[in-house]
């Protein structure tokens, strides 16, 4: 995996952990979830700025956010209990068709 795709999966996991945090913060009002979250999203966007030395910002967004969604989606179904309905788990079929269609088909991604 190149550098840039490097960059942008930690960056990816970073605002993952953050979001995560934020859900078990409780609003901030526990410590050191509130914490966490700070430092979790201060690192994903460091991590996102220097993807996009690399990579023109539609397709980063795109990826980023694709991936966030569904890696949100499942934390929230696995860890925090939240269910996810048929159309819910269509749209995030979708989700992930499309950063595959980006990622091996896009000349724009510099792969």
């Amino acid at each position: 995996m190149p550098t840039p795709y490097l960059l942008l999966f930690f960056a990816v996991l970073a605002e993952t952990i953050g979001t995560s945090a934020l859900q078990a913060s409780n609003q901030f009002t526990r410590l050191v979830p509130s914490v966490l979250v700070v430092v979790a999203y201060g690192l994903a966007f460091y991590l996102l700025g220097k993807t996009l030395a690399f990579m023109p910002v539609g397709i980063v967004y795109a990826i980023w956010s694709g991936l966030g969604i569904v890696l949100i989606a499942a934390i929230g179904y696995f860890v925090f209990g939240q269910t996810l309905d048929l159309p819910a788990l269509f749209g995030i079929s979708l989700i992930l068709i499309g950063i595959l269609v980006i990622h091996l088909f896009s000349k724009a991604t510099g792969h």
